[in-house]
């Protein structure tokens, strides 16, 4: 069994998420750029132990930022938005 702790970043937690949470049983992640639709799926279905119905995916690039005369980047990074069966929740997400 391959270990998918580090495909996963952390929740995204905006008031659109926490509607979307509510309404349509999606949960929101920030994922590693790298990763598939497919490794995402399996990531959530192992560590929270719940039924994945589908996995949307959103690429963001970096914000070009200044300080003085340095110019540099923020890194770029992924959202997967994750429709779970109904009747399954998250504990993490449920603030329980």
């Amino acid at each position: 069994m391959k270990a998918y702790h580090h495909l996963i970043k952390g929740p995204v937690v905006t008031e659109k998420t926490l509607l979307q949470k509510e309404k349509a049983n999606q949960i929101t992640l920030k994922v590693v750029p790298t990763a598939n639709k497919i490794e995402i799926r399996k990531a959530v279905e192992e560590i929270f132990k719940v039924k994945v119905l589908a996995v949307n995916t959103c690429r963001y690039e970096g914000k070009k930022k200044r300080l003085g005369r340095t110019e540099g980047k923020r890194p770029d990074w992924k959202k997967a938005i994750i429709t779970l069966a109904p009747g399954e929740k998250i504990p993490f997400f449920e603030g329980a």
